[in-house]
């Protein structure tokens, strides 16, 4: 991703730091972190700020379906999200009815 992006906070030009892997779900009591494992991960590209400390995450370009969340694509508006999405959070079209 590594493009030039402005601080929300103090407008000033924010630094690539690097892209991280972020574990999705979470630990059970039962299962402990089995399910957490199974998740998968997203990957982000990490940006800080150096003048206020403010740091962005953006999804990264690199990330795919394999990788991260699954998505599907909307076959009313064509927009893609994530698989699990009973309603689209573009067009709100209903899947389960």
């Amino acid at each position: 991703m590594n493009k030039q992006l402005l601080c929300l906070r103090c407008s000033e030009t924010m630094r690539y730091v690097k892209n991280e892997k972020l574990q999705l779900g979470q630990a059970g009591w039962i299962l402990g972190t089995l399910p957490n494992l199974l998740s998968g991960a997203m990957e982000v590209a990490v940006y800080v700020c150096p003048v206020c400390g403010k740091i962005e995450l953006f999804q990264s370009q690199s990330d795919n379906c394999s990788e991260g969340i699954a998505q599907k694509k909307c076959p009313v508006c064509g927009k893609s999200h994530d698989l699990d999405d009973p309603v689209c959070p573009f067009c709100r079209h209903k899947y389960y009815e």
